[in-house]
């Protein structure tokens, strides 16, 4: 007997010894509790160990719902392997079609070449056989070339080129008889019209000169040359050199005094005579 089991005997014999005699005043009856036939079922149970309580608990399963739920899962890892299966044979399908092709293309490229070599083998070998026979050009000596066209003859031209400094008319107190062109030495000085050296030499105040008559019986003067081209009587046409520009006689600077005479003496002014030739100064 344990410990706690009797001490609980100890406890009900001393509760029955105590409250086992009735009271004087007629109270009810107290029963020990030693007395009762109980005791000793309840101190065997209290002494037997005791073990847990396990309860089982149903709950409300509902079979049809869980069945579709499992269906549905299993479903979705299927569908995602197939899906899976079937990229991955797509990826291999385009992969090996590419490289066909790839290998496609190579081959047509080979082939071109060897079709290029072979015609260009052809080609030479045709040119070959068809040089043998022929027979051996004649080479021909090239075409003269063309005779310069002559320059085309001018009526009139401008006695030389420059910068137009001075005119015909009253100048320093004096008559300026003619017309001054300025530029460096050594500047063309041509003939305005065709004529004839009348004079070609030494001249007062303009150091050296040259005067044409044309075919008209006009004079043209020509003053302050450096250098002189052509001799008296010579043959002259219109636009031909007979000297160069210079800086002689009674001169400020280099240029040339062109001066025209009508009928060989009267003095006019140069700028209309060469106007009306198509010449502008």
């Amino acid at each position: 007997m344990s410990g706690k089991v009797a001490a609980f005997v100890v406890a009900a014999g001393a509760l029955a010894s105590g409250v086992g005699a009735s009271s004087g005043t007629g109270d009810a009856q107290f029963l020990p509790v030693g007395a009762s036939s109980d005791l000793a079922v309840a101190m065997a149970h209290s002494a037997a160990p005791r073990t847990a309580d396990i309860k089982t608990v149903h709950a409300d399963v509902q079979p049809a719902y869980e069945a579709a739920k499992l269906v549905r899962s299993e479903g979705f890892f299927v569908r995602q392997h197939i899906d899976m299966a079937i990229k991955h044979a797509a990826d291999s399908y385009t992969a090996r079609q590419a490289e066909l092709k790839r290998l496609k293309d190579a081959e047509d490229a080979e082939k071109a070449r060897i079709a290029a070599e072979e015609a260009e083998k052809a080609r030479v070998a045709a040119e070959q056989a068809q040089a043998q026979q022929a027979p051996p050009a004649v080479k021909q000596a090239p075409a003269p070339a063309p005779a310069p066209a002559a320059a085309p003859r001018v009526s009139a031209a401008k006695p030389a080129e420059g910068s137009f400094t001075s005119g015909f008319g009253a100048r320093w107190g004096t008559t300026h008889y003619g017309v001054d062109i300025a530029n460096s030495i050594g500047t063309p000085i041509l003939s305005a019209m065709d004529g004839v050296i009348v004079e070609a030499g030494p001249a007062s105040g303009f150091g050296l000169w040259v005067r044409v008559r044309h075919n008209d019986g006009t004079i043209t003067v020509y003053g302050h040359v450096n250098e002189i081209l052509v001799s008296q009587g010579q043959q002259v046409h219109a636009g031909q050199q007979i000297a160069t520009m210079g800086n002689r006689g009674q001169s400020t600077g280099p240029h040339l005094h062109f001066e025209v005479w009508i009928g060989g003496s009267q003095k006019i002014d140069p700028v209309g005579w060469l106007g009306a030739r198509g010449i502008s100064l």
